[in-house]
């Protein structure tokens, strides 16, 4: 079993004020740590850069450059910034602990939102933003981990439409990406599935960049996925610029247009055909959200007037959607106005004599009767007949069988042989939900529509599932968590969460995760169980180092702390009772009455004395030392041995010695 290594942070005080009491989250700039102010004794979220991020002098100044303008930045939808400073040379920030989940983690939950649920958490994200787009700041990294959700005011949990969101880590990428091009002439800094195409173009950004982001976390937030994917970071940077966002409708069926056209209109790969900035765009939501929910409206009018065979007043305008909060309108805008319903127009007929319906079919049934009385106009209506026979008859087989054909097999194809295939057939190729499989390996077909040999249009589109392989996810590192947070972490990753035994740990305080087991980072896969080991404080004893003692020596020192030392004999090399094993080892922490299992040595195995007596003295001496026996000759060193001790046959301990007797 595998032990993890603790976080040395966890427990120290800050800057004399900040308490550490946990680990929330770790990214790649920064790790996220719940803290106790203990000046105004409330819980803050306190984000220390990472070292590899601090090395440059200029980016530290930078970084506190960027702090003291994010301070100033006082919104209800961003996440307030309380304090900066440097502990052991490293930067951190002091920021407002929200109680909820990031985005990201309502996505992994929910895997996507209805556009209602999706818009509300959009109108507030685009609120923060565009306060600080007036206040010259480009956030740089939108995306879901981003973006906390915290519990709705006025409604219970699973409430989205009515929760606060609040955006995070505003001008934070500014800093790193400045760092970044100074020391080695420009790095990507935003997160490759939401950059902008001009980020990776030519490195700049201004406002239209987040706009851009807000509309890929609007795709993900419909359709559960984000638009691009590929084996490496710089794949899906370049498909951004080459590609446009494909429709959420087209992986979703149901999604509106209105909502189509909001994410068309923000993810446009030329910045000059986005919204200015999120202002701009959050104008364009709020309008969008209107309409969706006039549609809304109309839609339940409609039901009920198919529902009853009762006269009802016509309809002149839907019921207008609840007023919503100040921080969901621009300033200046006004509660949207109920819209009406236009009047269809009047059928109109042609200019006839008598512009009347009766008049009309008059003069028609007056010119029908006129051709028909010449012969050559009753040829030519035979004639017209048998045409529009053809016709329809040729559209009809037409329509009806000759502008279809049957798909291809695709099924059991790479994805890549299988757009060559589709091509060569003059077929799209269309992509549906990839789905695990632990018999197919990725990007390979596991299913098509229409299937193998099914009818479709010349020219049609297939409609491709892909395997994502085999599910597996990585057992996240949760050491220094709370047990609820990291039992929400291994929970996110299918996983089952058996509480092992508390331990004692001089690291970390009570109540927070020691260990798991398997280790993290370990590949596992859905439903495999992950064993937690939960801290219980410092030790009340501490186990002392015995081995290499005589049992006697260890045994006494154990039960003079309260320790009882249980005993087995295994062979060694080492002399007899010393002890050469103890579990646990030295230095680990037990309470009193623990049982210290201790290995202890029964000796180095015997020697059998021979028989020497007959043989010449100096010959016995060798062939004793040779047996690692101590010889020692007595009387005549030259003569022959007449007599030993010990006696022939008789076992002895090696080193032993022994005496022969020579005359």
């Amino acid at each position: 079993m595998d032990i993890q290594v603790a976080d040395s942070l966890l427990g120290t005080l800050v800057d004399g004020r900040y308490r550490i009491r946990g680990r929330v989250a770790r990214g790649g700039m920064a790790t996220v740590y719940t803290a106790t102010d203990e000046r105004l004794e409330r819980t803050v979220a306190l984000k220390i850069i990472h070292p590899t991020q601090a090395r440059d002098p200029e980016f530290l100044e930078r970084f506190t450059d960027e702090a003291k303008t994010i301070a100033r930045l006082t919104h209800p939808n961003v996440v307030a910034v309380y304090d900066q400073g440097r502990h052991a040379g490293l930067p951190y920030l002091v920021m407002e602990f929200v109680r909820g989940h990031t985005l990201r983690e309502v996505l992994a939950q929910r895997r996507r939102l209805n556009p209602g649920e999706a818009l509300a958490i959009l109108e507030q994200m685009l609120a923060a933003i565009s306060a600080a787009h007036r206040a010259g700041l480009v956030h740089r990294d939108v995306k879901p981990e981003n973006v906390l959700v915290a519990e709705a005011p006025s409604g219970g949990p699973g409430n989205l439409i009515d929760s606060v969101v609040k955006v995070a880590d505003f001008g934070l990428a500014r800093a790193v990406e400045a760092s970044a091009t100074d020391g080695d002439g420009g790095q990507l800094m935003a997160t490759v599935a939401y950059v902008a195409p001009e980020l990776v173009t030519d490195g700049r950004a201004d406002p239209r960049s987040d706009v851009y982001s807000a509309g890929i976390v609007l795709f993900e937030m419909l359709t559960g996925r984000v638009p691009y994917d590929g084996a490496q970071p710089v794949e899906v940077a370049w498909q951004h610029v080459d590609r446009d966002v494909p429709a959420p409708s087209t992986l979703v069926p149901g999604i509106p247009a209105v909502v189509d056209e909001l994410v068309a209109r923000a993810t446009r790969r030329d910045p000059q055909g986005r919204p200015t900035d999120a202002g701009a765009f959050l104008s364009e939501v709020q309008t969008a959200r209107d309409d969706l929910g006039t549609a809304n409206a109309n839609t339940a009018v409609l039901r009920q007037v198919s529902a009853r065979t009762v006269t009802i007043p016509r309809v002149t305008a839907p019921t207008a959607e609840p007023a919503r909060p100040t921080w969901s309108r621009l300033p200046g805008q006004a509660e949207p106005p109920p819209s009406g319903r236009r009047r269809a127009p009047e059928p109109a007929y042609d200019d006839y004599d008598d512009d009347s319906a009766p008049g009309l079919r008059s003069k028609l049934g007056e010119r029908y009767r006129t051709v028909m009385a010449n012969p050559r106009g009753r040829m030519a209506v035979a004639a017209s007949i048998v045409v529009l026979g053809l016709v329809f008859a040729i559209s009809g087989w037409w329509w009806g069988m000759g502008r279809y054909t049957v798909a291809p097999q695709l099924a059991s194809m790479t994805k890549a042989a299988a757009e060559q295939q589709a091509t060569r057939g003059g077929f799209t190729i269309a992509y549906g939900e990839a789905q695990f499989d632990e018999k197919v390996d990725k990007d390979v077909v596991l299913s098509q529509q229409p299937a193998a040999a099914g009818r479709i249009l010349k020219g049609g589109t297939i409609t491709l599932v892909l395997s994502l392989g085999a599910e597996r996810y990585t057992v996240p590192d949760v050491a220094g968590m709370t047990l609820q947070l990291a039992t929400a972490e291994l929970e996110e990753r299918k996983l089952q969460i058996v509480k092992g035994p508390d331990r004692y740990d001089d690291n970390l305080p009570k109540g927070t995760v020691v260990a798991t087991d398997p280790a993290a980072d370990t590949e596992t896969k859905p439903g495999d169980k992950v064993t937690v080991f939960v801290s219980k404080g410092t030790a009340p004893l501490s186990v002392p180092r015995v081995v290499g003692k005589n049992l006697n020596d260890a045994r006494n020192e154990l039960i003079a702390l309260g320790l009882e030392p249980l005993i087995s004999y295994k062979k060694s090399d080492q002399p007899r009772d010393t002890v050469t094993k103890q579990t646990p080892s030295d230095g680990a922490g037990v309470e009193p009455g623990a049982k210290i299992e201790l290995e202890v040595s029964e000796g180095p195995p015997q020697v059998v004395v021979p028989r020497l007596i007959g043989l010449p003295c100096q010959q016995a001496v060798q062939q004793v030392q040779g047996m690692g026996l101590t010889p020692n000759p007595q009387l005549n060193p030259n003569g022959t041995v007449f007599a030993q001790q010990p006696n022939e046959n008789t076992p002895v301990e090696p080193q032993s010695q022994v005496v022969l007797f020579c005359q």
